[in-house]
């Protein structure tokens, strides 16, 4: 006769053990200790075996049902459940050891191959403040979108919609990598919760594009005297060159050729080799700066405390805001970029893919997403240097 939960709550503990059935192979088995254990008695392969389904009141008499109609769909299949148990166990014990932040070491090690030191630091960061702190010790196979959202959510939170993108980004490729590693089966629930969080608004960096605008900053740069001769020579130069502030700085002399007047590097955001020709008041600037080169030194703009490395990033926000620029909504180190990106065209009339070319940004074309380092180059050779002559025009008190 099927037992029944008033049966099961009735049972008492004995002298020794017994069993109460339910059927079909299933039965309570009550200890002297009064434990209460759900078991299965079958046969596979002609020897009797017993299953342990788990304890009552833990698996009640319904789940313990369950798990014998899926034991017995299992026997039908020609499989032993024992053996199937083991073998999910022995999965999720190895799924158990790849957590998060296991995984998270090997991606990173992996992806930081040739990025930028601050890319690499910034998303250090990431890791250890927001990700492993929330889901790093859950196996990478058990991620699921409601996961990702809580540790998004405080991110969220507090107003740092870019932090909390940026982060999930690095959710997201945390998993991928697992997924390419084999240690996650399931799809990828980052992807399900753009509709979820908070849109990123992009916020743009902060720029001077009009020509009275730009023409005082150029006349206070000038007439910055502050920190070193190396920190006003990258200030002169920014505007020139309009690169990304952190590509100038880390601007070496084997990459300079004065005589053909080139610098070449390769571009932190494309990974492309890019040129930037030199107009003739950039040499003028960098064969200035060349008499204070130490021997042996490499880096054009070296750290005041450390010589053989570049100067901090920080150095020409720092420099202008010290000439009272507000570098949050006036100008940035960046903002050089726009403004040459604005006036370039609007005020001297070059092509946008010229310019673009030159601020080193993927252009497409007709045959897809092409860079090439020398593509336009004469037509950026002129624009370079009708761009420095305009902006000495600008300084000069010329009408824009």
């Amino acid at each position: 006769m099927p037992l029944s939960d008033t049966a099961i709550r009735r049972a008492k503990p004995k002298g020794k053990s017994y069993k109460i059935s339910d059927g079909d192979g299933m039965y309570l088995f009550v200890t002297p200790a009064g434990g209460r254990l759900w078991r299965l008695d079958y046969r596979f392969a002609g020897k009797r075996k017993t299953l342990t389904l788990g304890s009552y009141p833990e698996i009640s008499l319904l789940v313990a049902r369950e798990r014998r109609l899926a034991a017995r769909r299992l026997l039908a299949q020609g499989v032993d459940p024992m053996s199937a148990r083991r073998a999910e166990r022995a999965v999720l014990k190895e799924e158990a050891r790849h957590t998060v932040a296991s995984v998270s070491a090997e991606w990173f090690t992996a992806w930081s191959e040739g990025k930028a030191r601050v890319t690499i630091r910034h998303a250090r960061q990431r890791l250890d403040n927001f990700i492993l702190p929330t889901i790093g010790d859950m196996p990478v196979a058990a991620i699921r979108a409601p996961d990702v959202l809580a540790a998004l959510r405080p991110i969220e939170a507090r107003g740092l919609l870019d932090t909390c993108h940026r982060v999930k980004m690095n959710i997201s490729q945390i998993i991928e990598y697992a997924i390419a590693r084999g240690l996650r089966d399931m799809a990828n629930p980052c992807l399900t919760l753009n509709q979820v969080i908070k849109a990123n608004t992009v916020k743009h960096y902060a720029s001077l594009t009009t020509p009275e605008q730009v023409a005082e900053l150029l006349r206070a740069i000038d007439g910055y005297r502050g920190q070193s001769v190396f920190v006003r020579a990258a200030l002169r130069l920014l505007p020139l060159f309009f690169c990304r502030p952190g590509e100038l700085i880390a601007m070496r002399w084997a990459d300079v050729n004065l005589n053909r007047g080139e610098w070449s590097y390769v571009a932190t955001k494309t990974k492309s080799d890019h040129l930037v020709p030199l107009s003739s008041q950039a040499i003028k600037i960098l064969q200035e700066l060349s008499r204070y080169r130490e021997a042996g030194a490499e880096v054009v703009f070296p750290s005041r405390s450390r010589r053989c490395r570049h100067m901090s990033n920080m150095s020409i926000n720092r420099a202008l805001q010290t000439m009272g620029y507000d570098t949050k909504t006036e100008i940035t180190g960046h903002g050089f970029r726009a403004m040459a990106r604005t006036m370039l065209a609007e005020r001297l009339g070059f092509p946008p893919e010229v310019i673009e070319h030159q601020l080193a940004h993927r252009v497409p074309d007709a045959l897809g997403l092409t860079y090439n380092r020398t593509k336009y180059i004469e037509r950026r050779r002129e624009m370079m240097q009708s761009w420095a002559d305009y902006l000495d025009g600008l300084k000069a008190g010329q009408a824009g």
